[in-house]
């Protein structure tokens, strides 16, 4: 299995409202995927509540192969999804290890 982790930022001229918003919106569009993209165990989206925090938002997957990772990578409704993503975020940090 392999774990991915990223974590952003919200880019700075939103506001906290819409970061709010923005942090819901990613939820609802990556975590159905692992209903969709074949390989992916599972996905879960999760906005900074502590001010000990250095990023806004991260999404934890799990996937059963590098394979698995990397179909999903270039799978139409992941590509459509981070295009929002990328609207809404700065500051891109990824790990990807096998458990």
């Amino acid at each position: 299995m392999v774990r991915h982790i990223v974590a952003w930022n919200f880019i700075e001229t939103l506001s906290e409202e819409e970061r709010k918003a923005a942090g819901q919106k990613m939820k609802e569009i990556l975590e159905p995927l692992a209903e969709v993209v074949p390989g992916v165990i599972s996905l879960e989206v999760r906005v900074n509540e502590l001010s000990s925090s250095n990023r806004d938002v991260a999404l934890i997957g799990d996937y059963e192969s590098v394979d698995a990772l990397n179909g999903y990578t270039v799978h139409p409704a992941h590509v459509e999804a981070g295009k929002y993503v990328r609207s809404v975020t700065c500051n891109r940090a990824c790990i990807d290890y096998e458990v």
